[in-house]
């Protein structure tokens, strides 16, 4: 297979993470790197748009306002969610095989 160079500014951290995996894993950077940008457009291609989740949110002065206050003072879990973090079935539902 003819291979081809490509060049990318990518931030400290991130090299940081890759070199650590390929590393921690016996892996070449390169090779590491063509698996993942393989895999992530497959799953841009495959994948309806509104459930891929991007790495990196952005978010403005007012709606980091609004998070930040809703950390500070969470709302109460209904009890649907707590039921389902409790990993029992919700009623009604039909045992899984």
């Amino acid at each position: 297979m003819l291979e081809t160079q490509i060049s990318a500014f990518i931030s400290q951290a991130t090299k940081d993470q890759v070199e650590r995996y390929a590393e921690a894993h016996g892996v070449k950077k390169g090779h590491l790197l063509e698996e993942a940008l393989l895999h992530h457009l497959q799953a841009l291609r495959e994948l309806p748009a509104d459930i891929v989740i991007p790495p990196r949110l952005s978010v403005g002065p007012e709606s980091f306002a609004r998070v930040a206050k809703r950390i500070k003072r969470p709302r109460k879990a209904t009890a649907a969610f707590r039921e389902l973090m409790s990993g029992k079935r919700p009623r009604g539902e039909p045992k899984s095989w």
